[in-house]
């Protein structure tokens, strides 16, 4: 019999704030992070636009030493993750720790720490590179470090499959607890995406927005202006637990995680298929597994990147998987920034959000929509919408699919 799991606490690192209500506050006004690159010179680059982390508040967290240890993508996991932990009024001594542990994905890791050993190893040879550069670099020292912070000693993973990696480590979390091998777990991802590597690789893709001139207006899901997606960064966690484990411990759920689906598109190593045949797959397996039907859902929060044929795609499989009875769309990236690997994780703990307040943030920069009269866009400010369901989409290069769907106490 499939085990009921519950969110009963929300944690993120976020270029719109470092906790759940200020980005949720500052989606629910339609504001932008999109702003000028301002953590390395990028004059040179065809796109200087980016949405940023503030790195100033996450500071009292790590000492010094920590600090120059741990790529920003650790500290970003780690701090949303503790964070989580106190959302969830849990400390990590109130859990049996052989039943508790974490899934954090990412889709890039250590980015920044890699290109400088890399740098030391060029200039001044072997002997120069860093001790902490192998366990920094790699993907699943996030995890391993909230292991080593929490104590837990129960399933601790990442998972890797580029901009679908934070619902695919919600998903893997959730198996975790549904199999009955832990009563909690802390799940999502994190990314350090505004970094000169990543920037000069999806220039070269050609995959980002280049309105360097109005950053506000770059990340357009949707439109049919949409030149391609803004970069962004962070981490969000999700404290999920058995209904049984947070009923007994008195903890209130902010939201039901009830179902998870995955698919591959076996299709392109960037390109999505261009019907959406594996997004559509994706989706319809998890209302299955909710036991739900197309009818049920009531927002869905898109993948949604900007990208011409990404957004395309995406929406060829809303328009296939609910006809005629749209849910509500909205698409946070347009806000938010793409964070890649932890994109999907940010926009789990807004859906939570939607739930939680009965509210759908805005849709911005909607000025010409695809599917027109089709797809029922979220209004251009915030609207009070008491939703049962929202399903959120996160969709990789690769063709990896997945989509969760989340469900009101």
């Amino acid at each position: 019999m499939k085990m009921d799991v519950v969110v009963t606490g929300l944690g993120v690192v976020s270029p719109l704030g470092n906790d759940p209500e200020t980005l949720w506050n500052a989606l629910l006004r339609g504001e932008s992070a999109a702003a000028p690159v301002s953590r390395f010179d990028a004059s040179e680059y065809p796109v200087r636009i980016a949405a940023e982390v503030d790195d100033a508040p996450l500071g009292a967290l790590f000492s010094p030493k920590e600090t120059k240890r741990l790529p920003r993508f650790v500290r970003y996991g780690v701090a949303a993750a503790l964070r989580c932990l106190e959302n969830a009024g849990l400390k990590p001594s109130d859990v049996d720790p052989d039943r508790a542990g974490a899934m954090v994905g990412s889709g890039l890791g250590g980015m920044d720490l890699f290109m400088e050993n890399m740098a030391a190893l060029r200039d001044r040879g072997p002997s120069r590179v860093s001790p902490f550069f192998i366990p920094g670099t790699i993907v699943n020292s996030a995890s391993g470090e909230i292991s080593l912070r929490t104590g837990w000693r129960g399933p601790n993973w990442s998972v890797v499959s580029a901009c679908a990696s934070g619902n695919h480590a919600i998903m893997a979390a959730c198996d975790q607890i549904r199999a009955g091998r832990a009563d909690v777990m802390l799940a999502g991802a994190s990314e350090e995406g505004v970094s000169p590597v990543a920037l000069s690789g999806f220039c070269a893709m050609r995959a980002l927005s280049a309105r360097n001139d109005d950053p506000a207006r770059a990340s357009r899901p949707f439109d049919r202006a949409r030149d391609g997606f803004l970069l962004g960064e962070g981490a969000a966690a999700l404290c999920l637990e058995s209904a049984d484990h947070a009923r007994a411990r008195g903890a209130r759920p902010l939201a039901v995680l009830a179902g998870c689906g995955a698919s591959a598109d076996a299709w392109h190593p960037a390109a999505p298929r261009p019907d959406g045949a594996g997004a559509l797959r994706a989706m319809r397996a998890a209302l299955r597994d909710a036991g739900l039907e197309p009818g049920d859902v009531d927002v869905v929060n898109a993948h949604g990147t900007s990208t011409p044929a990404g957004d395309l795609a995406e929406g060829r499989a809303l328009v296939e998987l609910f006809g005629e009875r749209q849910p509500v769309l909205n698409a946070t990236k347009a806000m938010l920034g793409h964070a890649l690997g932890a994109s999907s994780a940010l926009e789990a703990v807004v859906s939570v959000l939607t739930l939680r307040d009965g509210k759908v943030h805005p849709s911005v920069n909607l000025d010409r929509p695809e599917f027109e009269g089709i797809l029922r866009y979220a209004p251009p400010r915030a609207e009070a919408l008491a939703a049962r369901t929202v399903l959120s989409n996160g969709f990789g290069f690769g063709g990896h699919n997945s989509s969760l769907l989340f469900a009101r106490v």
